[in-house]
């Protein structure tokens, strides 16, 4: 097995395609028939970047750190730190201008280097709060 086909480059490639803005980047690690068990995005690579290149358009200052990345077999978690300015729509919110973070902790079933399965948990209702003021001017720190 090479360095490139190990479960931990997913994860990697995940932060890299958040830090660098790039959506076409799942073409390198994201299956065609990708599984994605999460209400947010439907399943396949498509819709995947489809998902970023709207994130994007939001949080054009979007910046990922990968706090942990754990591997067992073909599945690899990794626990991420969004932060990121509101300055786009989103899922039909004007943009604020407002600072948001937000924290998830995902893992990918792997085969031969590529992502065919997902499953991850967001802190959303924090994520939302944020993003509509509601989180009483908190702020992404508090």
């Amino acid at each position: 097995m090479t360095s490139q086909n190990l479960p931990a480059t997913v994860a990697h490639a995940f932060a890299d395609l958040m830090n660098g803005h790039d959506p076409d980047a799942v073409d390198g690690f994201v299956a065609e028939d990708y599984v994605n068990h999460n209400a947010w995005t439907d399943d396949g690579r498509e819709a995947n970047r489809a998902l970023w290149t709207g994130w994007f358009a939001a949080f054009p200052d979007t910046e990922v750190t990968l706090e942990d990345v754990l591997v067992d077999g073909d599945r690899v978690a990794g626990r991420f730190t969004y932060r990121a300015t509101f300055q786009g729509p989103f899922m039909g919110l004007p943009p604020t201008g407002r600072p948001v973070v937000m924290h998830s902790i995902d893992i990918w079933r792997v085969v031969d280097g590529m992502a065919v399965e997902h499953w991850d948990q967001l802190d959303t209702d924090r994520f939302l709060a944020q993003l509509t003021g509601e989180d009483g001017g908190r702020g992404p720190g508090a």
